[in-house]
């Protein structure tokens, strides 16, 4: 379950990151076209991401080739061009003359059909504004290189070098574990949690239990109750961002540096009067590896 929803996140990302590309790119001419596919699009995947828990959790579900062809239909990949618009306009001509390829007033006497009519029109237009849509999007830079190549300038800069974690929805704890091993300070456990478990799941405990710990520090800034907040960081693979770093830091005494694109650098400190235990680095991308957001540990070099 932890797997799928890691994907179905991704999934939502990657189809949030298209459909915000092709409003900005929309015309007032195709705005509500766009508008109509991004819709089609959303509630696809929807359909799609609860058949797969369905499935995952042995409950009956619907034969899901239907919906798998609406994806296939409005993906970003569409293969449709101008020749495909093109052979659709001359169907319509077609139609508009009959049934039997004369016109209205010919000798056959058939009126056109104009309910097929309009929406072969239709048709036409929505492979015109997905065609036009692909190819604005073959124009986009990439953003995921510019970002990669940003980043390993500013860690040459400051002598870093990085080890790649796994993008599993476990990187920041993966990496603050990583960091931890290299100034050699324990993990820990936290009350109800074991030792003979995974890194990532003691520092997942660790961060969950400093929070409950000192709940008007964090519940402020949650959207959520407490409980249902720390359920997720201590027991699934949903991802940590500030809080967590703020309680790992504090817990375990250190100061935590988070390298971002365009050097940017955010601070999180654990040490009070010189006593912090040493200071660490990571490395955190948005564009740069499969789910969207990630940490990598950063390391100095000779370290």
């Amino acid at each position: 379950m932890e797997e799928l929803q890691g994907r179905h996140r991704k999934e939502q990302r990657d189809l949030q990151s298209r459909v915000t590309q092709k409003k900005k790119q929309a015309s007032k001419k195709t705005r509500k076209g766009v508008n109509d596919e991004c819709h089609q699009l959303e509630a696809t995947l929807a359909e799609q991401q609860a058949r797969e828990v369905a499935e995952l959790n042995g409950e009956p579900v619907d034969d899901p080739s239907e919906d798998l062809a609406k994806l296939d239909h409005y993906g970003d990949d569409v293969s449709s061009t101008a020749n495909g618009v093109e052979h659709n306009a001359t169907n319509v001509a077609a139609e508009s003359r009959g049934m039997n390829g004369t016109d209205e007033h010919g000798a056959g006497g058939h009126k056109p059909n104009r309910q097929k009519a309009r929406l072969a029109r239709r048709a036409a237009e929505q492979e015109a504004i997905a065609s036009q849509a692909a190819q604005e999007a073959q124009s986009l830079p990439d953003m995921k290189k510019q970002e990669r190549d940003r980043m390993l300038a500013s860690m040459k800069e400051r002598g870093l070098i990085e080890k790649e974690i796994r993008a599993d929805g476990h990187c920041l704890y993966s990496a603050i574990a990583d960091q931890l091993e290299l100034l050699d300070i324990p993990f820990g456990t936290a009350p109800g949690a074991t030792a003979d478990v995974q890194p990532y799941k003691l520092t997942r405990s660790v961060a969950a239990y400093y929070m409950a710990k000192h709940p008007d520090d964090f519940a402020p800034f949650l959207e959520e109750p407490m409980d249902e907040y720390l359920h997720k960081v201590r027991d699934t693979a949903e991802w940590g961002g500030q809080l967590e770093l703020l309680a790992l830091a504090k817990t375990y005494g250190i100061d935590i540096n988070v390298l971002q694109d365009f050097g940017r650098v955010e601070k999180f400190e654990g040490g009070s009067s010189g006593e912090g235990k040493g200071e660490v680095w990571l490395g955190y991308y948005k564009h740069g590896f499969g789910l969207g957001e990630h940490y990598n540990s950063l390391r100095k070099k000779g370290a």
